[in-house]
């Protein structure tokens, strides 16, 4: 038989990783947020074509939810590990160093991925807005609590606002966001770290320094 003619043989379909290419999904979204992020882009950068990601996520907006979540317990989950320190010094410490030190990291985007969307949410996107500040809130919240029982063990001052700590520790992570996105290096945000954690140290009477 002519070789020519003969059927060539298919070579063994690449396995499809959910995971892989949900994290491809995050760093696109990371990149130039909700709105920014066209379906041509997530395609290129998923390896997968628009029908192929709507049959393994859903719509955009569900594979966008899918990403925050895939970027909340994986890049950002410092946070959560943040809260387990043994005092509320070493709570703010852990969150705002480890803050310092993703925000900046030079293998992705710069910046958190939860506050750069949030400001990036156009009028139509507001559904997105209030989806990104959710995560915040609930962040704020869980903060809260943390500092809440600092001062019930005596290790904030009794008349400490743990709300309004919890609301000041969540604006220096956005601040530090905005610096990052600026081209602020991780140098710089580590020094201004040092200098906040000592003054929140002094204000709230914290038994011990915040940054060590």
């Amino acid at each position: 038989m002519n070789e020519s003619v003969m059927p060539k043989k298919r070579g063994r379909p690449v396995a499809f990783d959910y995971d892989t290419a949900l994290e491809k999904a995050m760093y696109a979204f990371w990149q130039h947020g909700y709105e920014g992020t066209s379906m041509a882009t997530l395609m290129s950068a998923m390896d997968m074509n628009k029908a192929s990601i709507y049959a393994a996520y859903g719509s955009k907006e569900a594979l966008f939810q899918k990403a925050l979540d895939a970027y909340v317990q994986g890049p950002a989950s410092f946070i959560a590990s943040s809260l387990q320190q043994p005092t509320a010094a070493k709570v703010i410490d852990a969150l705002l160093t480890q803050a310092a030190t993703m925000l900046t990291d030079g293998s992705h985007a710069a910046g958190c991925l939860v506050t750069k969307g949030a400001l990036a949410c156009s009028a139509e996107g507001a559904h997105m807005q209030t989806l990104l500040s959710g995560y915040r809130t609930s962040t704020e919240a869980k903060l809260a609590q943390r500092f809440e029982r600092a001062r019930a063990e005596g290790d904030l001052s009794a008349d400490t606002d743990a709300v309004a700590l919890a609301r000041l520790v969540m604006t220096l992570h956005q601040g530090m966001t905005v610096q990052a996105v600026s081209g602020v290096t991780q140098a710089e945000l580590l020094t201004m770290v040092k200098m906040a954690s000592g003054l929140i140290a002094a204000y709230v009477g914290t038994t011990q320094q915040v940054h060590t």
